[in-house]
């Protein structure tokens, strides 16, 4: 489980977040929905232990990410906005060193290696530079490296941008593969049909506070629309969404 309590943070004087709680509980996929500006990176960055809050607590199963980062990062895998692929390495070469990294040897290696590449069809790309991959191929290189330890959480920051279909198709089937064997999956999006299909709980935020949280369905009813997209617009933006279109603001 994730669990964020309380926590906030400022950048040159302006809240970024306020007083942020929610779980992400174990064997379930959660949704962080938010306008741009809302603080859903900041929050996922903090998660990470990657930015250390001004108040309040994390904790990413039994560790804090701000007092014991390691701990944390060991349950962690994290794609985020940036993939972070180092060009010259082959994806063998790049995925090795992660796995590595994450204290991973010997026999325990190779299984992991030879595991990730069967799951993610890395097999055209193993002995592949990355310089010059496409978007997608990408993706599944920066997912491979998060899965590569089996880590318990799973973090994801816009994961769908930019990917064609049968890549948007891989990760969706990772994702429920993954929700099924316990695995806590939190991710950001602003494609509202993937949030729908995916997410068993939806986070919706706003001016770095949570305004909204449920099913989808749930949303939709405590919002009085027919689906996500106008529940969001109506939860994030305050307003129904036809007035929202009306005043030029994405809906």
């Amino acid at each position: 489980m994730i669990r964020v309590d309380n926590i906030s943070k400022s950048f040159a004087g302006k809240p970024v977040l306020r007083n942020l709680s929610f779980e992400v509980p174990d064997g379930r996929i959660t949704a962080l929905l938010g306008a741009n500006g809302a603080g859903k990176t900041s929050c996922l960055r903090i998660v990470c232990g990657l930015l250390k809050a001004d108040g309040g607590r994390v904790l990413v199963g039994n560790a804090d990410p701000a007092l014991d980062p390691r701990g944390a990062r060991r349950q962690l895998g994290v794609v985020g906005d940036r993939e972070g692929l180092y060009e010259r390495l082959t994806v063998r070469e790049y995925l090795d060193i992660f796995a590595r990294m994450q204290g991973l040897s010997g026999k325990a290696l190779a299984q992991a290696l030879a595991a990730v590449r069967e799951e993610l069809e890395l097999g055209a790309l193993w002995d592949r530079r990355t310089k010059g991959f496409s978007q997608g191929e990408r993706m599944k290189v920066s997912l491979a490296r998060a899965l590569v330890h089996r880590p318990q959480h799973l973090i994801l920051d816009e994961p769908t941008r930019g990917l064609d279909v049968l890549a948007v198709r891989l990760l969706r089937k990772t994702l429920l593969r993954l929700r099924a064997a316990g695995t806590t999956i939190l991710f950001s999006s602003h494609v509202m049909p993937e949030v729908a299909e995916l997410s068993d709980r939806v986070l919706v935020m706003a001016a770095g506070q949570i305004v909204g949280a449920g099913t989808p369905e749930q949303l939709a009813a405590e919002s009085g629309c027919s689906n996500l997209e106008d529940s969001f617009v109506a939860l994030a933006y305050g307003q129904r969404p036809s007035v929202a279109i009306a005043q030029g603001e994405p809906a």
